[in-house]
């Protein structure tokens, strides 16, 4: 078996089970290595595999097979042939919906995604709202002016407690701000 066919995973184990097996490192050592318990690496069903069948028993024994929750080709067409004929404007996940209801063809919709991309029949394309927009300013001083007022002990115990009352003129941003006892527009 190739080295090179095989996960990070499983190369960290092959390089610390020929460790152990040159007796390099201890199998408390190696379980260190490979972040198991101790009880792991004596009866470690990987390392018997690895002592019998070399680097080929450190491969994932279903590698390269079928899985099991696959669909077969014949279940892919008819899914993509129903798509075609009724679903083309539907998006994965309605089309899916809609062929488990009306045509009683299962299949998640992320598979169903994945197939029409494969296919050309879906562009994953969001589209995305603007985030915010800013408002142009106002074309003449005065038009437009923005006040807020924040109370604090600005005099730091030195003096009544104050609101800092800031005018913003919106056309040009300059700012004007006057101390006032109370944020109001009561004058007095």
């Amino acid at each position: 078996m190739e080295h090179l066919s095989m996960s990070c995973k499983e190369r960290t184990r092959l390089e610390v089970f020929s460790r152990v097996k040159a007796r390099q490192i201890t199998r408390v050592k190696a379980a260190a290595l490979l972040g198991l318990s101790y009880r792991q690496t004596l009866t470690l069903r990987a390392y018997r595999r690895y002592a019998k069948r070399g680097a080929a028993g450190l491969v994932h024994g279903l590698r390269g097979k079928v899985s099991n929750r696959g669909h077969d080709r014949s279940h892919r067409q008819t899914v993509l042939a129903a798509y075609r004929q009724s679903y083309g404007d539907f998006g994965p996940t309605l089309a899916a919906e809609q062929m488990a209801a009306r045509d009683d063809l299962a299949v998640n919709h992320e598979t169903l995604r994945r197939w029409l991309v494969n296919e050309g029949l879906w562009r994953g394309s969001r589209k995305r709202q603007q985030h915010r927009s800013r408002r142009a300013r106002k074309a003449h001083a005065g038009e437009l002016v923005q006040l807020d007022g924040s109370p604090h002990d600005w005099l730091e115990g030195r003096g009544p407690r104050l609101t800092l009352v800031e005018f913003v003129d919106d056309a040009t941003g300059r700012a004007y701000g006057r101390f006032y006892a109370e944020e109001t527009t009561a004058r007095r």
